[in-house]
Parts: C-alpha cells; structure tokens; sequence
C-alpha cells in the first residue's frame, strides 16, 4: 500500500469496498428478507459488484500490482455464485419432434396503459408467440381484453385476482389441463401463483405459474434518480419481505407435488436472492438458463445494469436441450423458452 500512487490508493479503497460488498452479498440467501430487509435490497446490485470486482481485477493486473489478489479471491470464494451472472455459449442439443416447449413471458397487460406508444403491441405479442408456438405458455400481468391467445389454445387457465378484474396470469397449453389450482398471495395486487397439472401422453408435468411481490423498479436510470433514495430503498425491502412469504407458501406446494415439476416465471428477484435459493435449496430444480443459456440473459429492460428475474425452473428428471431470450420491445420484461426432453 505504502509503494501506490495516492490516485492508487483511491482506487484500491473502492476496490475494498466493492470486494466487501460483494463478499457480503454471498450470505444474502440464507438471510431471510424479513429479519433484515434492507440487506437484501443488495440482491439486485450483486451484477454490478460482480461486473466490478472483474474491472478492479483487470486494472491491477495490467499494473503488474499485487493487489488484483484482493478482487481475485473474493471472485474465486464465490465462484459458483458469481458464474450465475454470465454463461458462455452453450451447445443446443438436437431438436426433434417429442421435444416440450415451454415459455414464459410478462407482457405488461398488453400495453393497456399504453407505456409504449404504439397501438398494435397486442397484435405483435400475440403473432410473436403463435410465431414461436410454445407448448405450454405462462403469462404474467395478463390482460383479458386484449389477446386473442384462447382461439391457438385448446387448454387454458387464466386466474384474475378478483371477479371484477381484468388482469391477473394465465397458463396455456396444447395438452389436456387437468387440474387448475391458485395460491392466492394474502398482499393486495395482481401478484400471485398459480399451477395446473397438464397431461402430455403417459405424464403428468406440475406447471407453477409464478408472480412474485413487484418491486416497482423504474427501468430508466433517470427516473430511477428522481426518486427518494430512502422511500426507494424501503419500498424494496418491504417488497422482498412479501415475497419471502409467497416463497413459503409457493414451495409448501411444490414439495406436496406428485408429479415432475415445473417453476417458471417472474419472481420480481435475481438468482442471487432468498427467495431464489428458497425455492430451490437441494438442487431438486434445473435452472435452464445456467444449463443451456448464454450471456447475461437479462429479462428485465433496465438500463442501468443487465437484471435477470424470469426464471424456467426444470425438474432435474427432464432434460434441458435448449433455452432461448427473445429480445422483443413489447413489454418491459423479455420472453423466454426452454425445450425439455421428457
């Protein structure tokens, strides 16, 4: 330290600050929302602690100075973790007839309050997924005026958080439905999960359509700067304590399935979090983008930093063969779609 530069020296008081940070970060899933919510606001800033923690790294390297070991270690400690924010091409297995697609898809209610100004986005959700023509579709913040989805599908189930409502989440399906049930998260608002049993020749898939507490978050850095740094962050918190709740209650559900099992949907969290790790402690689920996806796979359009909160969770008994992020600008969220191999 006392061979730096003072300029040196600033930058490696950041670095140990942003290395802290992000070795912090690594206990978020084991800290339930609820006891400190306020901590797991630094869920969502993990891709940049990570993203920074490489930049420090690199610089230090490129000055031949011992202190790239810093960012070095905290990165090699978490290993695991911090390779859950990029993947690397994956290869795409063979595609073939017997092949299950599955997407899931928050389309913003259609455009109804018109956040994007174009007339058409129903007409262009709609044609985008007759075009990809998934096998089982869940949608978020589903809009009952606008889709015409129910005329391409035989089997649905569209649940509205109450019988005057005309958004709430939908399941569709190519195969027979079977059974329709919902959880009915105890908060106010459209967030909910609900699940289907749909029967595919001699199986019987459990499909959970997830709808996790909405955060809020403004997708532009300058909104995002007009707001109140302390109602913000609270906001977030109390958010994340909900969905803690909706967590128990979703995988009191799932462990009580009979049936392999899938969980998808926006979870308004990243793979960072509680809740994530909640869902998913023994490993019984396959996320399909860490297993066939590339990139930073951000399905949320923020603009500040790539964001990942949709999720496919795959049943470790059926193999992954592809998984896809379709960037379409017809919602603030992104679609994505798995083929699994039953």
């Amino acid at each position: 330290m006392k061979k730096l530069s003072f300029l040196d020296k600033i930058v490696f008081i950041l670095n140990s600050l942003a290395a802290t940070a992000l070795l912090l970060s690594y206990l978020l899933p084991f800290i339930p929302p609820k006891s400190f919510p306020l901590l797991s606001v630094l869920s969502l800033g993990v891709p940049v602690l990570i993203i920074l923690n490489i930049v420090f790294l690199i610089f230090w390297i490129l000055k031949f100075k011992r202190q790239f070991l810093l960012s070095l270690i905290v990165l090699l400690l978490g290993f695991n973790y911090v390779t859950g924010l990029y993947q690397f091409s994956a290869e795409e297995g063979e595609r073939n007839d017997d092949q299950l697609s599955v997407m899931s898809y928050n389309v913003r209610m259609f455009n109804a309050y018109n956040w994007v100004d174009e007339d058409d986005i129903p007409e262009k959700i709609t044609g985008f997924v007759n075009k990809q023509a998934p096998d089982i579709l869940a949608m978020q913040e589903y809009y009952v005026g606008a889709s015409g989805l129910r005329r391409d599908y035989p089997y649905y189930y569209i649940k509205l958080k109450n019988k005057n409502d005309e958004f709430g989440s939908a399941i569709f399906s190519k195969y027979p439905i079977i059974n329709r049930y919902s959880l009915d998260f105890p908060q106010q608002g459209n967030n909910n999960a609900t699940y289907v049993d749909i029967v595919i020749e001699k199986d019987t898939l459990r499909v959970f359509n997830v709808h996790f507490q909405s955060l809020n978050i403004k997708p532009q850095i300058d909104e995002l700067q007009k707001e109140d740094s302390r109602k913000l962050l609270g906001r977030i918190g109390a958010g994340f304590a909900m969905q803690q709740e909706q967590a128990e209650m979703l995988i009191e559900e799932v462990n009580n399935s009979p049936y392999k099992t899938l969980i998808i949907g926006d979870f308004n969290n990243t793979i960072f979090s509680y809740i994530y790790e909640k869902i998913n402690p023994e490993k019984r689920f396959q996320d399909a983008f860490l297993e066939a996806g590339s990139g930073f796979g951000e399905t949320f359009k923020l603009s500040y930093f790539p964001l990942r909160i949709d999720f496919l969770l795959i049943e470790d008994a059926i193999e992954i063969q592809s998984y896809e992020r379709f960037k379409v600008e017809y919602s603030d969220h992104y679609p994505i779609m798995t083929r699994l191999q039953l």
